[in-house]
C-alpha cells in the first residue's frame, strides 16, 4: 500500500505537537544525511503526535550500522550508551533529550522463543513492515518531516482500528507478545481490533506461554493503567489469553453472586474496576490520597472476587453462599501476582486490600463500637483510602434502596473515622507504654515476655482508646498476674 495522500492541516498539525522537538529532529536528520544515511522517526511518538499526545520517548530508525550510530551520536550528543548492539540500538542522551535509534530491521523468529534471529535491513519499508500494529508503522523521514505510511496507518488511526502490517497470524507468530499489546493499545487509544486480529489473537493464545513472566506483566500493567482498561481486559478474556495471563478473571464468569443470582460475577468485577477508577483523584494529583491511574486499587478491585469459584457451596433452598471467598482470594492474588513477578510491596498491598474488601459490611447499622473502628483502620493502615474507594466501588446493585443505604453506611464510618484519627491519631496509634517502660513495671528483661505485654497494651488501646500510662500500668499488671 503507498502512502495515502495526508491533508497538509493534518500533518502541520503533527508536526506542530512536536514543535519543542523540531531543531533536534532536524539536527540529527541532517548529522545522519551528511554521514550518507537515512534518519526517520518511527512508531509511537509519530502516533502519538497525530493523536496530540505526547510521547515520552523519541525512537528512530536508520540505515547507518550501530557503529556509524555510535560515531554520530557521539559527536551530537553529552554521552552514549549501547542499549543492545546486537539488535542494532544505541542510545545517547544531549541535556534533557534522550534519544534511541535502532539500525534497520528484517527480523526472522524460531517459533520456540521470542528471541528473533538479528538482521538488518537496507530500507525504511522493510523495517516498517515487520512493526506489531499499522498505526505504529508510520515514520517521517528527516530532516524534511516527510510522512511514509505504507501501510495505512493514518487511515487506521483515523478509523480507530487496529490492523498488522503483515498477516496477523504471522506477526503474532513471529511475537506473540504483540497479542498483549494488542489488548494495551485497545485500552489506552480505545482502538478496536479488526476482525482478522481477534482470530488470530484466539488461534495463537496458546504460544503467549514462550513469553517471559515479566513481559507480559509489563503489558497488564501498562493495560491496567489504560484510560479503558476494561475494554483491553475483555478482549483477552474474549480471546482466550486471559487463560495464560490472569485465569481467575474468566473463571467468574460462570459464578453468580450471592446478594443477586442474577448479577454475573465477572460482569460485577468489571463495573467495580471502572467504578474504583472514577473514585481516583486526576491523573498525577498530588494533593489527592489516590491519585490516578492507581494500580494497586485497580488491582484489587479486579481481583477483589476471585475467591468466589473456589468458595461456592450451593445451599439447602437453592441459595448460593461464597464463605470466606475474602480470604481465600487473598491467598490467590498473591499467588498470582507471584508468578506474573510483581514486586513484594504491590503483591502485598493488592492481597490485603481483597482480604479486607467485606469488612465493611460486618459494620450493619452504624452499631460498631469505637473498638471496631479502631480496628479498622489499624487493619487498613495506608491502605485507608483505597480501601474507601474499594469497598464503595463494590456496590453495584441496581435496587436504589438499597445503593442509598450501603452509601449512608459507609458516609457514617468514614465520618467516626475522621473524628477519631484527629482525637486520637490512629495512624501512629501505640500502647501506653513502650518496651523499655514495660520492662521497669513487671521487673523483666527485653525478650519474648516484653512482646506478648506489648501486644496486650496494643489490644487496650485499641478497645478503649487513650487511657493514660496510670491505667495502662494497672492494667499491665492485672495481665501480669494472671500470666503467672
Amino acid at each position: 500500500m503507498s502512502t495515502p495522500a495526508l491533508p497538509p492541516e493534518i500533518l502541520r498539525a503533527a508536526v506542530a505537537h512536536l514543535a519543542p522537538t523540531v531543531p533536534l529532529l532536524t539536527d540529527l536528520g541532517e548529522r545522519f544525511a551528511k554521514g550518507g544515511h537515512e534518519l526517520a522517526l518511527v512508531g509511537g511518538p509519530v502516533r502519538d503526535a497525530f493523536l496530540e499526545r505526547t510521547s515520552g520517548d523519541l525512537d528512530f530508525t536508520t540505515s547507518a550500522s550501530p557503529e556509524e550510530t555510535e560515531r554520530i551520536l557521539t559527536d551530537w550528543g553529552d554521552a552514549h550508551w549501547d542499549m543492545g548492539r546486537e539488535f542494532g540500538t544505541i542510545g545517547a542522551h544531549k541535556g534533557e533529550q534522550t534519544v534511541e535509534v535502532t539500525t534497520y530491521r528484517a527480523d526472522a523468529y524460531d517459533g520456540t522463543t521470542r528471541k528473533p534471529v538479528v538482521a538488518f535491513g537496507d530500507n525504511l519499508e522493510d523495517d516498517l513492515v515487520r512493526r506489531d500494529f499499522t498505526v505504529n508503522a508510520m515514520a517521517l523521514r528527516l530532516p524534511g518531516l516527510e510522512l511514509v505510511d505504507p501501510h495505512g496507518g493514518m487511515l487506521d488511526l483515523a478509523a480507530r482500528r487496529l490492523r498488522t502490517p503483515s498477516a496477523p497470524e504471522v506477526s503474532f507468530s513471529d511475537d506473540p507478545l504483540r497479542m498483549m499489546r494488542a489488548a494495551r493499545f485497545v485500552a489506552q487509544l480505545a482502538l478496536v481490533p479488526a476482525p482478522e486480529v481477534v482470530a488470530a489473537m484466539r488461534e495463537a493464545a496458546q504460544t503467549l506461554q514462550i513469553v517471559s513472566a515479566e513481559r507480559v506483566r509489563d503489558e497488564l500493567v501498562k493495560l491496567l493503567l489504560g484510560e479503558h482498561p476494561v475494554a483491553g481486559l475483555r478482549l483477552l478474556v474474549d480471546t482466550g489469553l486471559a487463560e495464560h495471563v490472569l485465569p481467575e478473571l474468566p473463571a467468574l464468569r460462570l459464578e453468580i453472586d450471592e446478594h443477586h443470582r442474577h448479577k454475573d460475577v465477572y460482569e460485577h468485577s468489571l463495573t467495580v474496576l471502572e467504578q474504583a477508577i472514577d473514585l481516583e483523584g486526576p491523573r498525577g494529583a498530588v494533593d489527592h490520597p489516590v491519585p490516578g491511574p492507581d494500580l494497586v486499587l485497580r488491582l484489587a478491585a479486579l481481583l477483589h472476587d476471585i475467591g468466589k469459584p473456589r468458595t461456592r457451596r450451593f445451599e439447602p433452598g437453592g441459595g448460593v453462599s461464597f464463605h470466606h471467598h475474602d480470604v481465600v482470594g487473598a491467598k490467590l492474588t498473591a499467588k498470582r501476582m507471584k508468578a506474573l513477578r510483581f514486586d513484594k510491596g504491590t503483591t502485598k498491598s493488592v492481597a490485603r486490600l481483597v482480604e479486607l474488601h467485606l469488612r465493611f459490611h460486618g459494620y450493619g447499622e452504624g452499631r460498631w463500637t469505637d473498638s471496631a473502628v479502631r480496628r479498622y483502620i489499624t487493619d487498613a493502615g495506608p491502605l485507608l483510602e483505597r480501601l474507601h474507594r474499594l469497598t464503595r466501588a463494590d456496590s453495584t446493585t441496581r435496587n436504589q434502596r438499597r445503593a442509598h443505604r450501603l452509601r449512608r453506611a459507609y458516609d457514617d464510618l468514614e465520618e467516626r473515622i475522621e473524628v477519631l484519627l484527629e482525637q486520637e491519631e490512629l495512624d501512629r496509634v501505640r500502647p501506653e507504654l513502650d518496651g523499655n517502660e514495660i520492662g521497669e513495671v513487671l521487673g523483666i528483661e527485653p525478650g519474648p515476655a516484653v512482646g506478648r505485654a506489648y501486644r496486650h497494651l496494643l489490644q487496650v488501646r485499641l478497645d478503649e482508646g487513650p487511657i493514660g500510662k496510670e491505667a495502662a500500668t494497672d492494667r499491665l499488671r492485672a495481665w501480669w498476674a494472671e500470666q503467672a
